[in-house]
């Protein structure tokens, strides 16, 4: 708990860091609709984008996983032959493999591009999935990877932070200045309750946007799991899932790059970072046969 949040604390420090001194050498004034906008910005996409370049550093500590270096034995020896086949199959360099302790069956990639990423199993994983299953866990992993999902989501979240950061004290000025009558002055503390109040209104809303595209990659990156390691593996690894899902242990900020996925209904499902087990297994079941491209490879 404390290191997650000490890592929270420093991305949050970094950022501001950078904010200040960019602010200071162009002398922008965030009370400007021009300083407001490059403030937002810089806060927007320097959070996201900070996180991005940390976030392997950030997944080790934050799970304490192991990253193989040199195989101590046969699991670990497969774990990285089968990464490094199905890496070669999707054309990205070899990501770093590694385990980390946790019961529940789950894995998660993380990494600021297609060639510099880190793959990820929890032991729970390799307790309770049979080979074929695991296989298909890590073609959804390396699928992830692939698909530049790690930084088409930091580019996301930046938009988002932005468009809220902006729009929250835009809207504040309006609310604002009709509750004052419309006399000019300094901002006083209604103004900065009023910005925080919409800060998570927005929020919120921008949540549900970035929930909805994860959501979406995840049938991508099933796709292509079944493309590299087989439909009916990666069947058969969500059927698992949906026999055995628990609560994820993951920190939040990895939990969305996870393969669990769980149950929810009204607002809460439109904050899941993973759509319904059932509904993934269906959609791979609906899909047009491809072959398996891991095979090509021998």
């Amino acid at each position: 708990m404390f290191k997650r949040v000490g890592l929270f604390l420093a991305t949050n420090l970094a950022v501001l860091a950078l904010v200040s001194i960019v602010m200071a050498v162009f002398g922008l004034n965030p009370g400007t609709n021009a300083g407001l906008l490059v403030m937002a910005a810089l806060f927007g996409f320097g959070g996201s984008f900070i996180s991005l370049m940390l976030s392997k550093w950030m997944a080790k500590r934050g799970t304490g996983a192991q990253v193989i270096e040199q195989p101590r034995n046969e699991a670990e020896q497969w774990l990285v032959s089968t990464v490094r086949r199905q890496a070669q199959a999707a054309g990205i360099a070899m990501p770093e493999v590694a385990i980390f302790d946790a019961p529940e069956i789950n894995a998660f990639a993380t990494g600021p591009s297609r060639n510099n990423s880190l793959v990820a199993v929890s032991t729970g994983l390799l307790r309770l999935m049979s080979r074929d299953e695991a296989e298909a866990v890590l073609a959804h992993e390396v699928s992830h990877v692939a698909n530049g999902d790690m930084v088409t989501m930091a580019l996301i979240q930046g938009v988002l932070n932005t468009f809220v950061i902006v729009l929250a004290r835009v809207v504040g000025r309006v609310i604002d200045g009709y509750l004052n009558g419309g006399r000019d002055g300094a901002p006083g503390i209604g103004y900065f309750v009023i910005v925080f109040v919409l800060d998570m209104i927005f929020g919120l809303f921008a949540s549900m946007i970035a929930m909805w595209f994860s959501r979406h990659r995840e049938f991508r990156a099933d796709a292509g799991a079944a493309n590299l390691a087989g439909r009916d593996k990666m069947v058969s690894a969500l059927q698992r899932l949906s026999r055995t899902y628990g609560e994820s242990t993951l920190p939040k900020q990895i939990a969305a790059f996870g393969i669990s996925g769980g149950v929810a209904h009204g607002l809460k499902r439109l904050l899941m970072s993973h759509p319904p087990l059932e509904e993934r297994i269906q959609a791979l079941r609906d899909a047009p046969a491809q072959p398996v491209r891991g095979a090509m490879l021998g």
